[in-house]
């Protein structure tokens, strides 16, 4: 079977919309911040942002062959195998991309968790868990076009395993479980309908973007778009340059995050505004 990679402008090229990218880059930095949503029109390149934004982060050392991208150096983030293969000293390393996983919108509560055999799990635990989008998503990014027409169930189960950082999984009393932590992105259309509350809490950003109006500004859109269209690979090896300085830049940020204080007049200020605007916390 051919791999066919899917081709995405260089996140540097992306012309205008600085807020929508800010977000984005400051969840690479600090994925605490809890995830983006991104309102806006058609075509104002939502989808191009979020896949371009792989291209940016660093790979990511997992445990090899664990479906869950478990991270071989906490156990505090690895499913029962590899724990029980730490303690045992046979954990061996791997270097992998840092994933980007699209969820489908018609997606179902098995494809999304995982479905389990349960009359395996009760002797093989979770070896008899079939890995779902959020097993994928572990330590990425798991991104949602069109949030806001996604099934209520599906979003309940999201919820829950972006609250907590794990997915359970449960079938007839027999329950597994694994890491399942990502800086959740969603984007959509505020005329195709609202957000409900539970959901829209559960992103730290909101970022609303709008067309561009600016003549200019709208050409240099258009041959960027032609110009990457005509020769992908060139027009991604002229840009490597400056994607390459970007993304030095976020993992010197996350290098330095740790150390960073903040004054007290600051977090004055940062408590008097969310009181202000009534966030709750």
């Amino acid at each position: 079977m051919h791999h066919i990679k899917r081709r995405t402008i260089p996140f540097t090229s992306i012309v205008g919309q600085e807020d929508m990218k800010f977000a984005l880059i400051l969840n690479a930095i600090n994925p605490r911040i809890g995830g983006v949503l991104i309102r806006g029109d058609k075509g104002t390149a939502k989808s191009t942002a979020v896949r371009a934004l792989a291209d940016l982060l660093e790979d990511i050392v997992v445990v090899e062959d664990c479906p869950f991208n478990c991270n071989p150096r906490n156990v505090e983030e690895m499913c029962d195998l590899c724990f029980d293969r730490s303690q045992r000293g046979q954990i061996k390393e791997a270097s992998r991309r840092t994933p980007v996983i699209d969820l489908p919108l018609g997606a179902t509560e098995d494809r999304v968790v995982g479905s389990l055999n349960v009359e395996r799990a009760i002797k093989e635990g979770i070896r008899a868990l079939e890995p779902g989008i959020l097993a994928a998503a572990n330590r990425g990014i798991l991104y949602i076009d069109e949030v806001n027409l996604l099934d209520d169930h599906v979003a309940d189960v999201l919820l829950d395993s972006a609250a907590m950082g794990v997915n359970i999984v449960e079938r007839e009393g027999v329950s597994v479980a694994h890491p399942s932590k990502f800086i959740l992105v969603g984007t959509m259309n505020p005329e195709e309908g609202e957000l409900r509350p539970q959901l829209l809490d559960r992103f730290g950003l909101q970022v609303n973007v709008v067309g561009i109006e600016d003549v200019d500004q709208r050409m240099l859109i258009a041959k960027t778009a032609e110009r990457f269209d005509a020769d992908p690979e060139g027009f991604s090896k002229e840009q490597q340059a400056l994607q390459d300085g970007l993304k030095g830049k976020i993992s010197a940020a996350r290098e330095i995050l740790g150390r960073v204080t903040m004054s007290d007049d600051l977090l004055r200020t940062i408590a008097s505004t969310c009181i202000d605007l009534g966030v709750k916390t």
